[in-house]
């Protein structure tokens, strides 16, 4: 059915294609294997800025231009990206704030696609901080602020995403699963689709905003969050957004941890090829949660961004391995007479490797501390071998799912 915002979503979308193409609706054949279903990717991490982020920007920005010729954001990734690369195209000035702490990536990125038209600004060390100060340099030199998802122009920028699986499908899917962050994505996606079709919401674990709005009735502040997953680490729903997906049903809102989602992203590159960020990865690995729902249908999962740093390529294996359970980190009591640390090794298996040791000797202690990290092939291999620690009198902490002390010492 035809409505007023499917109306102006499909002509935001025409207007769109003089500057960007549609981003790829790729059927995945591991994904449908897997599930028994018919499973595609919309492949937002092939836009020009490898995020859907730049749609929002682009419909909201053409609809002030020429009034405004200043455009101000605050943004530590993907927005910011999305902004600049539009201030160029339309060849007006930006500034965007960014908080200092922004990996030096994400910054250069922002640079190269704003050009001469685009300076950043680094302020603050917490994002609060540094939408504060644009906010305010922006009422001061009369700019207009291009929020990231609060805004009615961005949420209807958004939804050329869900007009671009219509078309590419030849009809709605029966299932959309997308990730949510402040909402923009997910509000212009069922807007735009309605009833047509169901859907998944997937937040992390860190960041439980929409969850927490519908359970408030209102948008409410979720802080602290985890920022891990930067691309949906919002810590309040934005109240437009809200508005459209207040009647969503709890049931349909999933949250995932972030170590979860790392065994997708290592997943997605190692077989499949794709570089997806955190919050790319949301959508594929929810799939495991809704299997007897989706077995049979046609369900499109957006792969919202892989903005993904390879820096952070270790940590996210690292997270992964933790998660499946085939890694662990333990400190170990050990006593201090020759020969204790042979008797401990004895006690590994054949596929148990030690990857961390750390062990500082006190002459006038009996026991030292030993910090041990162990990785093996299969999960059940540390059932096994902690049970031959045990029965040697050893005796051990496991810290691998302690978050503080993890921090600390891993």
């Amino acid at each position: 059915m035809t409505t007023p915002f499917r109306q102006s979503a499909d002509a935001a979308t025409t207007a769109m294609r003089e500057v960007f193409p549609a981003t790829p609706l790729m059927r995945n054949d591991l994904l449908s294997t897997k599930y028994g279903a018919d499973i595609w990717l919309k492949r937002e991490d092939l836009s020009p800025v490898r995020s859907y982020k730049l749609r929002g920007a682009f419909n909201a920005m053409r609809k002030v231009i020429p009034a405004h010729d200043l455009f101000v954001c605050a943004s530590a990734g993907n927005h910011a990206q999305g902004v600049a690369f539009m201030c160029k195209h339309f060849a007006v000035r930006g500034v965007v704030f960014m908080p200092v702490t922004t990996p030096e990536q994400k910054i250069m990125k922002t640079r190269i696609f704003g050009g001469d038209h685009v300076e950043v600004r680094l302020v603050g060390d917490y994002f609060d901080q540094t939408l504060a100060e644009a906010q305010a340099f922006c009422a001061g030199a009369d700019g207009h602020f291009l929020s990231p998802f609060d805004d009615e122009d961005v949420i209807e920028g958004q939804a050329s995403v869900a007009a671009e699986i219509s078309q590419q499908l030849g009809r709605a899917p029966d299932r959309i699963v997308l990730p949510v962050g402040g909402g923009g994505l997910s509000a212009g996606c069922r807007s735009y689709f309605g009833k047509e079709t169901a859907y998944t919401f997937v937040e992390p674990d860190g960041a439980k905003s929409l969850a927490a709005a519908i359970e408030e009735g209102a948008p409410v502040d979720v802080s602290p969050i985890n920022s891990f997953v930067d691309g949906a680490a919002v810590a309040k729903l934005g109240a437009r957004t809200f508005a459209r997906l207040k009647d969503v049903s709890s049931a349909d809102i999933l949250n995932l941890s972030e170590d979860r989602i790392c065994g997708t992203i290592v997943e997605m590159l190692n077989v499949e090829g794709i570089v997806l960020e955190p919050a790319g990865a949301l959508a594929v690995e929810a799939l495991s949660e809704i299997a007897d729902q989706i077995r049979g249908k046609t369900v499109v999962c957006i792969a919202s961004g892989g903005n993904f740093d390879f820096e952070r390529l270790p940590e996210v294996k690292e997270r992964a391995q933790r998660y499946a359970g085939l890694k662990k980190y333990f400190i170990l009591r050990l006593p201090q007479r020759p020969g204790a640390l042979k008797d401990f090794l004895q006690m590994l298996g054949a596929h148990d490797n030690i990857t961390r040791f750390e062990y500082m000797k006190k002459s006038a202690r009996n026991f030292g501390s030993v910090l041990i990290g162990i990785e093996t092939d299969d999960p059940r291999n540390f059932s096994q071998m902690f049970q031959r620690i045990d029965d040697a009198g050893f005796t051990y902490t496991d810290i691998t799912n302690d978050e503080t002390l993890a921090q600390f010492v891993i």
